[in-house]
């Protein structure tokens, strides 16, 4: 399976949204909290053209966002569907 990492902050619904579904899928993730980790948050404003949006996944190697939180492209990206 591949090696998910989710890009998050405290506040944000659609990261609480996004870490249940993948815990509903049975799918282990490593959540780094961009407010607590300064090269997180500067990994996340280049992967997203300089803005700060969560969740942010890095997925082998591969990244993309999904504010809005969307479920179908999630899987998708996960190669699950």
């Amino acid at each position: 399976m591949a090696n998910i990492k989710m890009y998050t902050t405290a506040w944000c619904g659609d990261c609480r949204t996004a870490k249940r579904y993948l815990r509903e899928l049975g799918l282990e993730f490593d959540e780094i909290n961009i407010e607590e980790n300064e090269r997180a948050a500067e990994f996340v404003l280049k992967a997203n053209e300089g803005k700060r949006k969560v969740p942010t996944f890095e997925v082998d190697g591969r990244t993309f966002n999904l504010s809005p939180f969307d479920a179908r492209k999630l899987r998708t990206e996960l190669g699950l569907s």
